[in-house]
């Protein structure tokens, strides 16, 4: 304990890791991390109808976000006689979003601790053998939350899309709504496809993590001409 409390006193920057599948990978991490969270949570959208009545034409604007409780979004329906009814998107997919969102930035803050720990303290690392059982364990961990929150999102995306579609808005009014423009989604469609490149960068990693363990490493290497002696006869 007291040889481990004073490696991690020397900080110590040395950049060698970088240029090993170890640190290389654990950077492209960090990067598609930051986007998958953030073209998620950042998100805003806009979704549009047209009602037509015989003396007026109103078009009606819906806009919705992050974090995807649609049932909050009021919108109005217009009657040809002056007056509106409210209508409310439906479905609420803030738990699949949430969560999707919430696995990017645990990753994100995780990359950042491996990375000073790989590119500070790597005496640490390389001589402990705590470090990498305890970083292999926790990059498989992320690598399963990334499959699980990355396929309930794009499931999510799905729902989102069609409660937001122009043509099942107009449902409720067919004789005077047309449907308009569909809301541009290229940011959360490209938020699904960086989950699923982060599964397969945090999956991949695992492997170069597994052989700094002692897993792969022998433990008890044969003994050389030098250090063992002469062989015996």
């Amino acid at each position: 304990m007291d040889s481990v409390q004073k490696a991690m006193s020397g900080f110590s920057l040395d950049l060698s890791p970088l240029k090993e599948p170890l640190g290389f990978i654990r950077v492209l991490e960090w990067v598609f991390t930051i986007f998958a969270f953030a073209t998620t949570g950042g998100y805003s959208g806009t979704t549009h109808f047209t009602a037509k009545c015989p003396a007026t034409e109103d078009t009606q604007n819906v806009t919705f976000g992050y974090p995807f409780r649609l049932s909050t979004y009021r919108y109005k329906i217009p009657i040809c006689n002056g007056s509106s009814t409210d209508a409310f998107l439906q479905g609420n997919f803030s738990s699949s979003a949430e969560f999707f969102v919430s696995v990017g930035v645990f990753g994100f803050l995780y990359c950042t601790a491996t990375l000073i720990l790989y590119l500070g303290y790597q005496n640490v690392y390389r001589q402990t053998s705590r470090a990498p059982v305890i970083d292999l364990v926790v990059t498989g961990a992320f690598a399963f939350l990334w499959l699980v929150s990355s396929s309930a999102w794009g499931k999510g995306l799905t729902d989102v899309k069609w409660a937001t579609n122009p043509n099942h808005l107009v449902e409720s009014c067919k004789d005077i709504c047309h449907p308009g423009e569909f809301p541009s989604m290229g940011r959360l469609n490209a938020s699904v496809i960086f989950g699923f490149l982060n599964l397969i960068l945090w999956a991949g990693n695992c492997w170069f993590i597994y052989k700094e363990t002692p897993f792969h490493k022998d433990p008890n290497p044969p003994a050389t001409m030098e250090e063992g002696g002469a062989p015996g006869p």
